[in-house]
């Protein structure tokens, strides 16, 4: 009960509450924009966390995370058009039931559900702390590494449709993650002779890039998100609370699928969505059937997927691995406020980690209430065209990378990653298995060495670590098995000579890698990366082999008959590659400008020019103004968020001008 009292103290402050509700504020709006998503969000929120205290940080950031998935249901009921990943399963029952004229009851039946089950997972991880910590105590620095080696196989397996990319993408960001100065050896590894690289590759600046940059080209080739919707009432969300009300027993069973599954690592908000919709399907009780409207068809997936944000922090703050890519984002603000998953979480910061429950749960109820009262304005902001939107989104981008060190290699960084991200998706590698090992490498070096500077290699055979190494093995195997027999038995193929060539490439920087390592490193600076880089040799040259045996296979058929698969064959599509040259174009200008005229005029100038250059319907001086002034708050907001806190807001005020 202190512990509980401590952390309402400590979150009662005037700023950290603010904190929260901006963080709820900024969830809703990028929940209901098709194309950000909460991983970007969370990306771009970090660089405003490194000058506040740790309760206002993760008040934020999990203010934003926890209702990105409440709102994302506006223009999946309104559209068709998930807001993100997590309101996929939404789309079937609830734009049903807006073409029937009960949008306003699918809204209320969404937002009370979600509101139950983001309460419910946060208190699933305020009962499992007690527990943590004393099973924390008793695992060893071996038992951390095979639990970290456990889950990050479990999240390549569960990272795409191609098991072998996803465990060759997790290789290749820890790979990323070893750049900069050894702590253990004391040596650079793969800086190249640059002094900015010493401190490794900046985490907010490659989220960024991977995340944010790839999804404004898709959404750039999109415009804008058109259709005449119904204008929800609010006597009709009325009854869609009184849906899910009645619908208790659902709401409870869903939720806890969605903190239990939460929790495992690598089970991503796209899969446990569709267990809680394919669960709630058996039981369609009364009303139309599951896919034409049914209400039970949106209960069940809005409440697991917001429950599953307290789920996926158990295993974060106990065990440092995170259970979602979201949260590997959130490893990276931990790395940022010098704070260690594990013991200490339970222990000296345990009132911090019940401020992360205390977060969830009222992010959740204002969440909730906000989109009940405010879902007209916010359906609005899924149909701003891309004119407008893009060149805000680079624009926070953009000067969010510029803040980390105030340098032009932030620009260069964070647009390099950005088109590394954009070739990852266009070609299917899965950025999420990238971030995660990313994130991870760094703890599974250090717990390797440590465990081999303790027993040498008799760490191998203790129990545990056989237990989780082989289920990690075994489970590799076994995917890699029925993937492969998958692919042979036909089905769709991605697009070979890209996929070849990539595949390729990732094997060459592999080898040289091993090679580097091999040659150029001492022992203990140079035995996990020698380990990861033939991993990632070994799955990407894998993966390319069968690429080409089967393309060659099946070469013959698909050239007599090219449009039996249209555009499986072909390289990437000349509108995307437009998309991503556009994009990487607009990074560029801007950040020509910042260093030209700096950050605040440059940011004006340039959305106002891009709205003018993008747009055709755009160009109304009023609405070029509002979006430029808007760029320009924002640049203001990120200024003073770099400053030390407390500031004072005067003095901070007159430093801008």
């Amino acid at each position: 009960m202190d512990l509980i009292l401590t952390a309402v103290v400590e979150m009662a402050q005037p700023f950290r509450m603010l904190m929260l509700v901006t963080g709820v504020f900024v969830g809703l709006v990028v929940g209901v924009v098709p194309g950000i998503g909460g991983l970007f969000a969370m990306a771009l929120l970090i660089p405003m966390t490194y000058n506040m205290d740790a309760y206002a940080a993760f008040a934020l950031l999990l203010g934003m995370g926890s209702v990105n998935t409440t709102s994302d249901t506006i223009p999946a009921i309104l559209f068709g058009v998930p807001g993100s990943v997590g309101a996929a399963a939404t789309v079937l029952d609830g734009h049903a039931m807006a073409k029937k004229g009960e949008a306003a009851r699918a809204f209320g039946a969404s937002y009370s559900a979600s509101m139950i089950g983001g309460v419910f997972g946060a208190l699933v991880l305020a009962a499992a702390i007690p527990i943590m910590r004393p099973l924390v105590l008793y695992l060893k620095t071996p038992d951390f590494f095979a639990i970290c080696a456990f889950g990050l196989s479990i999240v390549a397996m569960l990272a795409g449709s191609q098991p072998l990319k996803g465990l060759a993408a997790a290789m290749f960001g820890m790979l990323a993650s070893f750049v900069g100065i050894d702590k253990i050896a004391g040596i650079d590894r793969w800086t190249f002779g640059e002094i900015y690289l010493w401190d490794g590759l900046p985490v907010a600046l490659v989220f960024l890039g991977l995340f944010g940059l790839p999804e404004l080209a898709s959404l750039l080739l999109r415009g804008s998100i058109q259709g005449n919707a119904e204008r929800p009432t609010y006597a009709g969300m009325w009854q869609g609370i009184r849906d899910t009300l009645r619908e208790w027993p659902l709401v409870l069973r869903c939720s806890s699928i969605g903190s239990l599954l939460g929790a495992v690592p690598g089970v991503g908000i796209a899969v446990l969505d569709w267990i809680a919709y394919g669960h709630a399907s058996r039981r369609p009780g009364s009303g139309p059937k599951f896919g034409e409207g049914n209400v039970r068809g949106v209960i069940a997936p809005e409440s697991a997927n917001n429950a599953k944000e307290g789920g996926s922090l158990i295993p974060t703050i106990a065990f440092g691995v995170p259970g979602s890519a979201s949260m590997s984002i959130l490893l990276g603000a931990f790395v940022v406020h010098g704070l260690v998953p594990g013991p200490d979480m339970l222990g000296k910061n345990a009132a911090l980690t019940m401020s992360m429950v205390f977060s969830i749960a009222v992010a959740n109820i204002v969440g909730a209430v906000t989109c009940l009262v405010l879902t007209r304005p916010l359906a609005r902001v899924a149909q701003v065209p891309a004119a407008i939107l893009v060149p805000l989104v680079v624009t926070f981008i953009v000067v969010g990378a510029y803040q980390t060190n105030m340098i032009a290699f932030d620009f260069a960084l964070v647009i390099g990653v950005g088109a590394v991200g954009m070739a990852m998706k266009e070609l299917n590698w899965p950025r999420s298995a990238f971030s995660l090992g990313f994130v991870l490498g760094p703890s599974l070096e250090n717990y390797f060495f440590l465990a081999y500077q303790i027993s040498g290699w008799s760490w191998l055979a203790q129990p545990l670590v056989l237990i989780l190494l082989g289920l990690a093995v075994f489970g590799v195997v076994r995917q890699t098995l029925s993937w492969f027999r998958a692919r042979n038995s036909g089905g769709p193929l991605p697009p070979a000579l890209p996929d070849i060539v990539a595949g390729a490439t990732m094997t060459l920087l592999a080898f040289a890698a091993l090679v580097t390592a091999a040659t150029g490193f001492p022992f203990e600076a140079a035995i996990f990366p020698i380990i990861t880089a033939g991993l990632l040799m070994a799955f990407s040259l894998v993966t390319t082999v069968q690429t080409s045996l089967r393309w060659r296979r099946r070469a013959t058929p698909v050239l007599s008959a090219p449009a039996a698969i249209p555009g499986e064959w072909s390289p990437v599509s000349e509108p995307t590659m437009k998309g991503n040259l556009a994009i990487i174009g607009l990074c560029l200008a801007l950040a020509f400008l910042i260093l030209l005229v700096g950050h605040l005029a440059a940011t004006f100038i340039f959305v106002a020019c891009s709205i003018v250059v993008l747009g055709t319907k755009s160009r109304r001086p009023p609405l070029v103004i509002a979006a430029a002034a808007t760029a320009f708050v924002y640049s203001v907001f990120d200024m003073l968020a770099s400053q030390p806190w407390p500031t004072p807001w005067l003095a901070g005020i007159g430093g801008i001008f």
